[in-house]
């Protein structure tokens, strides 16, 4: 049992990260009653799968363009600041879809501008929460870290699509938003508890050459390289949410869809529970293919399904596999890049596990208005596993990666402990 919980090492070395953990909590907790009262009421106010599903489409060039601008303002500026202005920002979105949902008739169009507004802020302050990780948590508790990130994350996933939809039914579409605009109020207040992040010494100003530096260095790293290909293929071909509530339709379980949008979240949090034997595995890039697949798999035979309990048990399967792969990269990222790109690189990890989900939405929602919603499930699975087998054969270093042996993760490692080791010299010397 010793080797399955989970381990609290970073918990018990770095007063940041018990921070970060707490606000992320209420974040993710309030956040998701947003996130699923959002496509319900596009959904009520349009009855339209594209409709929904062209919420994708909405965020996704926010995303992309701010993503990489805030990995390099990630690079450039304080972290915490970015952080805590970010949020701030994120709070008064929230508070202006508590406004519409309590005028008589609420309008449809903000509820695009608002999703546009989040991506963007959202795609500012992923970097600088991602890279600053790296620095809060030593190098060998990374994996531990991830784990316990994910499972902050995925506490917040179960109760806040449960929460949404209790709140939804009862109380209607406001008071799901007026407890996200509570809940960013605290984060805003836990953020001001961390201390300053600044850059590093030297650190350019953002531009382009800078993003593009940035970007030619994933693009010369094959392990870098593969863990967001598989990342962007398991999330476009095979994340249906936008779709759960027209599935709950097909099986006459409208009662469950709350317990759809929650079950990958208990399948993440059941791992997430027992991940204490990740932190003594060095093939991490094992975890993201394999937790792909995985992934895939079970979307597909979610569609096949013509139970909502068994529909609820591989969508659960599918969110361990999700918190699988997660891992491996997580752990990836932060072992092995250079804290001078981290921002940078952040920046690109955000589009790569993020764009993925917001095509993958638009491609769930068109293929489901054109073929079916079946089809939408089991088509997409099957195409991410397909897509999964493949990159694998091409980019075989991401399997073959070992966090001991890798030149990229040795180098980041003695880097650690010399930065370390002038901390102690400087702080004897004082």
């Amino acid at each position: 049992m010793s080797r399955l919980v989970p381990d609290l090492a970073p918990w018990r070395s770095s007063r940041d990260f018990r921070t970060l953990f707490f606000q992320g909590a209420i974040t993710f907790f309030t956040s998701f009653m947003a996130m699923i009262a959002l496509p319900l009421q596009i959904k009520h106010l349009t009855d339209s799968p594209l409709a929904v599903g062209a919420m994708g489409a909405v965020e996704l060039v926010p995303l992309v363009v701010f993503g990489l601008y805030g990995g390099a303002l990630a690079d450039a500026l304080d972290r915490r600041r970015l952080i805590m202005l970010s949020e701030a920002g994120l709070g008064v979105l929230a508070l202006l879809l508590l406004v519409n949902a309590l005028l008589p008739e609420p309008l449809l169009w903000p509820l695009y501008v608002v999703a546009a507004g989040v991506s963007a802020l959202a795609g500012l302050q992923r970097p600088a929460l991602d890279s600053l990780m790296a620095r809060i948590v030593p190098h060998e508790q990374m994996t531990a870290a991830a784990a316990l990130n994910a499972l902050r994350y995925q506490i917040g996933a179960i109760a806040g699509p449960a929460a949404a939809g209790i709140v939804v039914a009862s109380a209607g579409y406001a008071a799901a938003y007026a407890v996200t605009v509570a809940g960013f109020a605290v984060s805003v207040l836990l953020c001001t508890r961390l201390a300053p992040a600044p850059p590093s010494p030297g650190a350019e100003r953002p531009s382009l050459r800078g993003i593009a530096e940035g970007a030619r260095y994933a693009w010369s790293r094959p392990v870098l390289l593969g863990t967001y290909a598989v990342d962007l293929a398991a999330m476009f071909l095979a994340f249906p949410h936008t779709i759960y509530p027209f599935l709950a339709d097909e099986l006459d379980a409208v009662w469950a869809l709350g317990l759809m949008y929650s079950a990958g979240a208990v399948g993440s949090l059941l791992l997430g529970m027992t991940s204490g034997w990740t932190s003594r595995i060095r093939r991490h890039g094992l975890f993201v293919v394999c937790g792909a697949a995985v992934w895939g798999g079970a979307i597909a035979a979610a569609g096949l399904s013509a139970d909502i309990w068994l529909v609820l048990l591989c969508l659960a399967v599918a969110g361990a596999g999700d918190m699988l792969s997660g891992l491996g990269r997580a752990t990836i990222w932060n072992q092995t890049i250079p804290e001078e790109l981290r921002g940078r690189l952040a920046g690109i990890e955000v589009l790569s596990y993020s764009v993925g989900p917001q095509l993958g939405q638009v491609r769930a929602g068109a293929m489901a208005g054109w073929t079916g919603t079946r089809s939408a499930f089991w088509g997409g699975g099957l195409l991410c596993v397909g897509a999964v087998a493949a990159l694998t054969a091409l980019l075989p270093s991401l399997v073959t990666y070992d966090s001991e042996t890798d030149e990229d993760a040795r180098r980041r490692r003695a880097a650690r402990e010399a930065g370390a080791a002038e901390e102690r010299e400087a702080g004897t010397a004082a």
